[in-house]
Order: C-alpha cells, then sequence, then structure tokens
C-alpha cells in the first residue's frame, strides 16, 4: 500500500475504529444487564421533565418485564441537557429524604459516594444502575462500569427515588412500571 492510499484510508480506519468503540460500549451494557438480570427484558419507559426541560429519558429491565423491588433489575437514564456530577448527587440525596428516610450520618456518607461516583453529564450520556439478586449496585456510565455500591440499604433507597410509592414523580414511577403509557 502505497503512502497516499494509506492517507485516503485513515478516516476509514477512525471510522471502524470508533464504530468498534461505541459497539463495544453497547455490549458492555448488554452484558452488565444480563450477567446480573436473567431475561432483562424492558418493564416501562418515561421521560422525566423539569419545569418545562427535558432531563433524561428512562428505561426500567427486569426479568420478563416484570419489576418486583427484591429481584435483579436495571434503571437507565439517558441524559438529554448537561448537568454536574455532584448537583446529581445532591439531589439524590434530597429526594431520598423525600422518600422518609432521616439517618442524617447514612445520607452524609450515601452523598460522599454519590459524589465520587457521579460524573457531570452531557446530552447523550447514559447513566444505569443494576441491582443483582444480592441487592448490590452497580453502576455503567455509557455502558462501562462505573462503581459498586454494596450496602443493601443503598440499593432500596436509592431506587425507591423513581420506583416506591412515594416518589415525587407518580406519573414517571407509572410509566416505568408499565401501568400507564
Amino acid at each position: 500500500m502505497t503512502a497516499t492510499n494509506a492517507t485516503l484510508l485513515r478516516p476509514f480506519y477512525i471510522t471502524m475504529l470508533l464504530l468498534s468503540i461505541s459497539y463495544g460500549a453497547q455490549a458492555a451494557t448488554a452484558v452488565g444487564i444480563s450477567e446480573w438480570v436473567p431475561q432483562a427484558k424492558l418493564v416501562g419507559q418515561a421521560r422525566m421533565t423539569y419545569l418545562f426541560w427535558d432531563v433524561y429519558d428512562t428505561r426500567l429491565y427486569a426479568a420478563d418485564g416484570k419489576w418486583q423491588a427484591s429481584a435483579p433489575f436495571a434503571l437507565e437514564l439517558s441524559y438529554l441537557r448537561d448537568l454536574d456530577g455532584e448537583a446529581i448527587a445532591k439531589r439524590s440525596i434530597e429526594e431520598i429524604r423525600k422518600q422518609g428516610f432521616t439517618d442524617e450520618a447514612t445520607l452524609a456518607r450515601w452523598y460522599q459516594q454519590l459524589s465520587r461516583i457521579f460524573p457531570n453529564v452531557k446530552n447523550g450520556t447514559r447513566l444505569m444502575g443494576v441491582v443483582d439478586q444480592q441487592q448490590i449496585t452497580r453502576f455503567y456510565l455509557d455502558g462501562l462500569p462505573l462503581a459498586e455500591v454494596n450496602a443493601p440499604l443503598f440499593s432500596t433507597w436509592f431506587f425507591n427515588i423513581w420506583l416506591s410509592e412515594a416518589t415525587s414523580e407518580p406519573t414517571l414511577r407509572a410509566q416505568l412500571l408499565g401501568e400507564q403509557s
């Protein structure tokens, strides 16, 4: 191959590399779900809107598309705007507090963990939390492993933000659980 041909093919090689990286990220997401949530299927999906801003699209996956709090599941958020990771952590703790969790020392510890885990996100960033049979939460960023929280109490209260009957977003919850389109 001549230097001219190699130069002409460079965009092709770059495109193939980017496609393989993109495919790898998608495969990691699928592995993350299928490894921890057997027979995972979409339960429901919803768009989170705050005032007039679309914030993220969310999807809930569970075995055979039937969510149970005590069984493995995955919740994916696809962000539609740029947000600061620390602001996401702060809002998460506020929502857990609204659910009725009052142990401030534990909330402070969880805030510190979430502040370290959650990156700044941009439009198109995907964060996924996967809860396994032991109620351990694994977080993925754009399909790649991000962090693990081995605390069943955390898993329960964190995902209650979206899935509890006491959620601040009951319509979103109903859509995620497939009760409302």
